[in-house]
């Protein structure tokens, strides 16, 4: 979820996710909201790219903060572009890191370049391809970082959450490099399960953070999951957490292995859809 304030429309127009919106925040100078469909996907502040507005991104972005010394450079795959919040981020924050972006919605693309411009940022590449056919193209041990942060209006695309996706991801990263995931689901987290499930799966280390509610499948909203190789800062993010604005907390170990329990990993060939959230999630009620 993120903070409401008075919003001012700037733009709008079809893209290939549909009805396309810009909107300023008209409470923050340098502000910007990206909706598809009437869905937020993004806020960037074109001022400060270090604020992080969405809670769920102020939780990836500190687990990013954690991967290397401060200001220490990464090279980050994002699967899902929208505006580049953070890309934008790690760019602010880590000068000289390397991303690739990864967006399959040429017209998305397009606008974020035209409105919310990205061409004085160094080390980005914006690539218009799907996530799948992106990620193969990548060579082996390459990056710290893999993102997927990738919803068509508010569901995310079922391709992107099989285990068979994110073994490739681990193929793309280098032996400490985190996988990082955007997860949205809602009454007891059947699909959030499992998609941890999924990530487990590959990563001898994982974990889960989110808002209280969320996490005890009260109410629809975003869920994040990393995963390593390696052993994941895990006192550290949890102290973060729950110290934050949004009061995440953070569950590891037989704590996750419980919220799994049962669940079995998403594979390729399988019928599932991700989650649809309640209309009234997003005011569409």
């Amino acid at each position: 979820m993120a903070r409401r304030g008075r919003r001012e429309a700037a733009d709008t127009r079809a893209t290939g996710g549909g009805r396309t919106e810009l909107l300023r925040d008209a409470d923050r100078d340098g502000g910007w909201v990206l909706l598809v469909g009437g869905v937020p996907q993004s806020y960037v502040d074109l001022s400060d790219p270090t604020y992080l507005d969405f809670e769920y991104m102020r939780l990836m972005g500190d687990v990013v903060d954690r991967l290397a010394p401060a200001g220490a450079a990464l090279d980050a795959v994002h699967v899902g572009g929208a505006g580049c919040t953070l890309p934008r981020y790690i760019a602010a924050t880590r000068p000289g890191s390397r991303q690739v972006v990864l967006e399959p919605d040429g017209e998305l693309v397009r606008l974020v370049r035209e409105r919310l411009p990205v061409k004085g940022m160094p080390g980005l590449r914006i690539r218009v391809t799907g996530g799948r056919e992106g990620l193969a193209a990548l060579p082996d041990g390459a990056d710290d970082l893999v993102v997927t942060d990738a919803f068509t209006e508010a569901v995310m695309p079922a391709e992107l959450a099989t285990r068979e996706f994110v073994l490739d991801a681990a193929r793309v990263l280098r032996p400490g490099g985190v996988y990082l995931l955007n997860v949205a689901d809602g009454f007891r987290l059947p699909f959030a399960r499992r998609a941890a499930a999924t990530v487990r799966s590959v990563f001898r280390h994982t974990l889960l953070m989110g808002e209280p509610g969320v996490l005890r499948g009260r109410r629809f909203g975003n869920l994040i999951l990393a995963g390593s190789r390696e052993p994941l800062p895990v006192a550290e993010l949890a102290r973060v957490a729950a110290g934050g604005i949004a009061r995440a907390r953070l569950v590891e170990g037989d704590a996750l292995a419980a919220f799994c329990a049962g669940a079995a990993p998403l594979r390729d060939g399988e019928e599932f859809a991700a989650p649809v959230p309640p209309p009234q999630v997003f005011g569409r009620a």
